[in-house]
C-alpha cells in the first residue's frame, strides 16, 4: 500500500503535455524577443570597433602629415617613383602601398607579416586594426573594406595621357596635398566602403571577391577608393578603366543604414549616405555620379561643392 501512494503521488508531479506545450511556447516567446536584441547589440557592437579602428586611421593619417611636413598621403603611391619600393615606411616599403598601408606603417601597424615588392592584388589582410568587424571576411587588400577621399586629399595617378615612368609630379591629377590647405573637421578622410558595386542596382550587386578579382558589380569592387558624391565628365574614378557614372565607388551603409566615417581631423561621425552628399536612388538604391542634389562639400576640403580635380583636359 506505501508504495502505490508513492507512485501515485509522482504521477501527480509530473508535467502534463499542455504544461509542456505551455512551457515551450513561452520559452520560444522569450527566443524571439532576445535574438532581435543579441544581434542589435552585436551590431552595435560592430559599429563601435569599427568607429575605434577608423579613428586609429584618422590619427595614424595625422602622423603622416607630421612626418612628411605636411604633405598629405595619397590614395596609392605613385607609379613613376624613382626606386619603386622604397617609401621611408621602415618595415613596410611594399610596392605601391595604398593609404592604408602608409598610415599604419606611421603607428607600427602592418595589415599582414609579408611585403610584396611587386603588384599582387591577391594578398590578405591580416591585422584585424585595418578591419571592419561588421564584414569580418572582407579581407583582401585591393577590394578593401574603408575607402579614402583620395579625389581631393591625395590623386597620385598621373594627369591626362602621360601615365609612363619619368613624368615629374606637376603630372599628377592632385598630389601632393598640404595639411594646412584643408578644413580638417569638415572634410571626409575615409568611410565604409562598397567600391564600384555603389553605381549598380542593389539587385545587380554581386558577391565579394575575397582573391583580389576585378568585378565592377562585385560589393567592394576596388573599396580603398572613394569618389566623393557629386563626379563631372572630366573627374577621375576609382577605376580609371572603367570612367563612367555607372561605375562610380561610394559608400557602404553596413552599421544599420550608417555609413562609419573619418574626417580629417580625427573625429568618427555614423552617417547616412545622404548625409554625406549622395543621391541614393529610391528605385534602385544606386548612386548617381551627377544626381542633382549631390554635393561635395563634406569631400572638397573647402568646405564648398568643389568640382573634383580634373583627370584630363576636354
Amino acid at each position: 500500500m506505501p508504495s502505490r501512494l508513492v507512485q501515485r503521488r509522482d504521477w501527480r508531479d509530473a508535467f502534463t503535455l499542455v504544461e509542456l506545450l505551455v512551457v515551450i511556447g513561452i520559452i520560444s516567446v522569450l527566443v524571439g524577443i532576445l535574438l532581435p536584441v543579441l544581434a542589435g547589440a552585436r551590431e552595435r557592437a560592430n559599429s563601435v570597433k569599427c568607429q575605434m579602428n577608423l579613428r586609429g586611421l584618422g590619427q595614424a593619417w595625422q602622423a603622416y602629415a607630421q612626418e612628411w611636413k605636411g604633405s598629405i598621403l595619397p590614395g596609392r603611391m605613385p607609379v613613376n617613383v624613382e626606386i619603386s619600393s622604397i617609401y621611408g615606411l621602415g618595415h613596410w616599403d611594399a610596392y605601391r602601398p595604398r593609404w592604408y598601408e602608409l598610415a599604419g606603417a606611421m603607428v607600427k601597424q602592418f595589415p599582414a607579416p609579408e611585403v610584396y615588392k611587386s603588384q599582387v592584388d591577391s594578398w590578405q589582410i591580416t591585422n584585424r586594426w585595418f578591419l571592419c568587424p561588421a564584414r569580418p571576411e572582407w579581407t583582401n587588400s585591393r577590394n578593401y573594406v574603408f575607402g579614402y577621399n583620395y579625389q581631393f586629399l591625395g590623386n597620385a595617378r598621373a594627369f591626362g595621357v602621360a601615365r609612363q615612368r619619368g613624368n615629374k609630379s606637376k603630372d599628377y591629377i592632385r598630389y601632393p596635398v598640404m595639411a594646412n590647405k584643408i578644413k580638417a573637421d569638415r572634410t571626409v578622410m575615409a568611410a565604409d566602403s562598397m567600391g564600384t558595386a555603389a553605381g549598380k542596382a542593389k539587385s545587380k550587386r554581386t558577391g565579394y571577391l575575397f582573391d583580389g578579382s576585378k568585378d565592377e558589380y562585385a560589393w567592394c569592387n576596388k573599396g580603398w577608393c572613394l569618389d566623393p558624391p557629386r563626379l563631372t565628365p572630366t573627374s577621375d574614378y576609382a577605376d580609371p578603366q572603367h570612367r563612367s557614372p555607372h561605375d562610380r565607388s561610394g559608400p557602404d551603409p553596413r552599421h544599420n543604414g550608417k555609413v562609419n566615417v573619418v574626417f580629417c581631423d580625427g573625429h568618427v561621425e555614423s552617417m547616412t549616405p545622404q548625409q554625406m552628399g549622395y543621391v541614393v536612388s529610391p528605385i534602385d538604391q544606386s548612386m548617381p555620379a551627377s544626381a542633382p542634389g549631390a554635393h561635395n562639400r563634406l569631400f572638397s576640403g573647402t568646405g564648398e561643392d568643389d568640382d573634383p580635380p580634373p583627370a584630363f583636359n576636354k
